[in-house]
């Protein structure tokens, strides 16, 4: 399955659901208390963070993607925190408020990178839920696709009532479930349960034959779109009637925090639906996204960069030789990242002291250079018959070794003009005694404010040398 970056800009969710604030208090600790065998934290750093429903609106922000959310809340400085934190991403943050109610609050408490107590402060909401409905339902023409955030604390009573709204204007319902009662999501287009919560329902499951079989029943059941059960460990599983089921294994090197896992899934899922990805594609990059976030302490997103850098590492196009897709991948995430990157191009038949010199010299006009490579065909074109001594394969791969090279890219053309139109290079590098306007393509990055640059090359170094050489002895 080949992955590329939606266009999160155009995707605008509505995320329903119960909002809550996580918060934490940070510090050192050296010491037991003399009054009970805990340990004495001495608090330097308090941080607040959009939790539950909340952060799944931040997620989907975090991508790029426009985001509201309706929830409830009470009317105090949690409630103030968190609209004051929401707002200053992109969030419209649209909330019922219950005066006699305190906004949820989970507390946890946090020394050296780890969690030593959570408190929660809340209540279950007494929720106007025709005021939540007509709340939703005035939104339901600015968005693509609707989530219901549950979590259980009350917010959400109404459910089928939300799902048909929605539904009736064709809006994709995604549900990301709790309790032991899935009937009130029936209808909906997707839910997300763990595997904890999925077998609440249908019972324990020996082996994947049995879930697949079982969640099947279920879609049957409730009339589902689909079925997402996250795995943990072992990656995460897609069923849809009448098509094979989907297992994606988990893709975390270290599972450092799992809190907000599930939210970070829902919410990709929701920002690609919303930008046209098909279903199949959306569950990947759902699964690459939780396995960013799990390796980030407490309630955490992930930014499109770090979205395509996984992207990379799953097409395997961190470095080395690339074709052209996986490099305008590399490419994106380098500019993403802020750095600038340099062409140069050429045949690189016999690798020689010159090259080296010349490719170490390119390297140094910016932070990631492109190597383009003349496939055999070109390569016999402009040299002879005789040439190349080396396949375009082992070129590259030689060149792919070298510290100043980040990416080699071959192509078929007599010159490299079609890529630089593709990759737009910051600086175009030439080595040899040209002026900038012989340097093929300069017209081209030109155009668009990038820079030519021509550099000497090493004397007495030449592979057509050195094929004379080779020829004579």
């Amino acid at each position: 399955m080949k992955l590329s970056m939606p266009r999160f800009d155009q995707a605008a969710v509505l995320v329903v659901g119960d909002v809550m604030l996580d918060r934490y208090w940070h510090g050192d600790t050296s010491r037991i208390s003399p009054e009970a065998p805990v340990p004495v934290v001495r608090v330097g750093e308090v941080e607040d963070r959009p939790g539950g429903a909340a952060n799944v609106a931040l997620n989907i922000v975090a991508l790029g993607a426009p985001a509201i959310l309706v929830g409830v809340t009470g009317a105090d400085e949690a409630a103030e925190s968190l609209r004051n934190s929401l707002q200053a991403v992109g969030v419209t943050p649209l909330f019922q408020v219950i005066k006699e109610q305190p906004t949820i609050v989970k507390l946890r408490v946090m020394s050296r990178n780890q969690q030593l107590l959570r408190m929660d402060f809340e209540e279950p909401f007494r929720t106007d839920n025709a005021a939540l409905l007509a709340q939703v339902e005035s939104q339901l023409d600015a968005v693509k696709v609707l989530v219901l955030s549950d979590y259980g604390k009350g917010a959400l009573q109404n459910h089928q009532a939300l799902v048909q709204a929605a539904r009736s204007k064709g809006i994709t319902v995604l549900a990301d479930p709790k309790g032991k009662d899935f009937s009130i999501y029936r209808g909906a287009s997707l839910i997300t349960p763990n595997l904890h919560e999925f077998e609440a329902i249908v019972g324990a499951c020996r082996d994947e034959a049995e879930l697949v079989r079982k969640g099947l029943a279920l879609l049957t059941e409730l009339e589902l779109g689909a079925l997402l059960v996250t795995r943990g460990e072992h990656g995460m599983s897609l069923l849809r009637a009448d098509h094979e089921p989907l297992h994606l294994p988990a893709r975390a090197r270290e599972v450092f925090d799992v809190t907000g896992a599930g939210d970070t899934v829902i919410s990709t899922l929701a920002a690609c639906l919303a930008a046209g990805e098909p279903l199949e594609n959306a569950v990947a990059l759902a699964n690459l996204a939780a396995s960013i976030v799990v390796g980030k302490l407490g309630t955490a997103s992930i930014s499109p960069a770090e979205l395509r850098r996984a992207m990379q590492r799953e097409a395997g196009s961190q470095s080395g030789a690339l074709d052209l897709e996986q490099l305008l991948l590399a490419v994106e995430d380098a500019r993403a990242h802020g750095e600038s990157i340099v062409f140069t191009n050429g045949c690189f038949d016999i690798l020689h002291a010159g090259h080296v010199t010349y490719l170490e010299q390119a390297r140094a006009q910016g932070d990631r250079l492109v190597l383009a490579v003349n496939d055999d065909a070109s390569v016999s074109r402009l040299k002879g018959p005789q040439r190349p001594i080396n396949s375009v394969d082992r070129r590259m791969a030689v060149l792919a070794g070298l510290g100043a090279v980040d990416w080699v890219v071959s192509f078929s053309e007599d010159t490299p003009e079609n890529l630089l139109r593709a990759i737009k290079p910051d600086v175009l590098v030439k080595g040899g005694d040209y002026s900038i306007d012989q340097v093929v393509g300069a017209d081209i990055v030109t155009s668009y404010g990038g820079e030519v640059r021509v550099l000497g090359l090493v004397e007495n170094s030449s592979t057509t040398a050195i094929v004379e050489k080779i020829r004579k002895t």
